[in-house]
């Protein structure tokens, strides 16, 4: 439990296994929308943490306000920007010299983008960014930005998530997953495999 702007928050700290180089790099990744039962432990937040700690990322996952064991309520991605900006202070603290990468699914991928030019991370995953859906204007992504896309998303319209990007200045290295729906239902391998690919050219060579 960490203190957190809205009271206590709900944070869980993954380290690599034993037998991966650890890498000097620790990811955030942000959990779907909380009224719709978005949580830390939802499979495509868990298994984008993997894809990372597999490649020797210390990952972590936490509760935003009103989920979990995380204190207040729902604050329509205002407080959970906040939220977000606390655990990445406590990051700082804990591990000042490493790069700090965000990562976010559906809504995680809307605060995690909007706090972005707050917290300045070195690298964003965005997966099923909620274009359309999520006001995403003035969002201003790291220079190494990269966005997952289903094509048989039913949530996120991929087509506004597509039309979104095309107006950005810089644009992210783009996935687009064929046949792929909001969860990435029996495509989690595939997710995993295209995380790890697109990223592999950001991570330190290991000590």
């Amino acid at each position: 439990m960490l203190a957190g702007p809205a009271g206590p928050l709900e944070v869980a700290v993954d380290l690599p296994d034993a037998d991966v180089a650890a890498l000097p790099v620790v990811a955030i990744v942000c959990h779907p929308l909380s009224t719709e039962g978005g949580s830390m432990h939802n499979k495509v937040v868990t298994m984008v943490a993997r894809a990372l700690r597999d490649l020797g990322v210390t990952t972590v996952r936490f509760n935003f306000r009103g989920v979990g064991e995380s204190a207040g309520s729902f604050d329509d991605g205002n407080g959970e920007q906040d939220d977000l900006r606390a655990v990445a202070a406590w990051v700082r603290t804990q591990r000042p010299d490493d790069a700090l990468w965000l990562a976010g699914f559906s809504f995680g991928a809307y605060v995690s983008l909007r706090a972005a030019a707050a917290i300045e991370p070195q690298a964003l995953i965005s997966i099923a960014p909620p274009a359309g859906r999520w006001d995403f204007a003035g969002m201003q992504p790291p220079e190494q930005w990269l966005v997952i896309q289903g094509d048989a998303d039913e949530i996120v319209d991929p087509q506004a998530v597509y039309a979104w990007l095309e107006t950005l200045p810089r644009q992210p290295e783009l996935v687009r997953m064929p046949d792929t729906s909001h969860f990435f239902h029996r495509k989690l391998i595939d997710l995993r495999g295209a995380v790890q690919h697109a990223v592999k050219h950001w991570l330190p060579a290991a000590a």
